[in-house]
């Protein structure tokens, strides 16, 4: 029993320990990231950007590339009736 409860207590510190606060763009909104392995075709990471933003798309703020991790940095945009 003790040593569950040790376990769950680690977990959670260090699930704090590792998030982040969200950033945002100028002009207010969320950013978010998609990381995917692509072996430099980013076809992927787009795929992912736009199921995860709908049907308002997506600014595209940055790409990078870390081995073979792949990830980009985006802000979806708004639909015409948020404004």
């Amino acid at each position: 029993m003790k040593n569950g409860l040790f376990w769950g207590i680690g977990l959670l510190v260090l699930a704090g320990c590792s998030s982040a606060p969200p950033l945002f763009t100028a002009d207010g909104r969320p950013t978010m990231q998609v990381s995917c392995n692509g072996g430099g075709d980013w076809s992927e990471c787009e795929r992912r950007a736009k199921v995860a933003c709908g049907d308002g798309g997506y600014d595209e703020l940055t790409r990078s590339i870390k081995s073979d991790q792949q990830t980009l940095y985006l802000a979806c945009r708004r639909s015409a009736t948020t404004y």
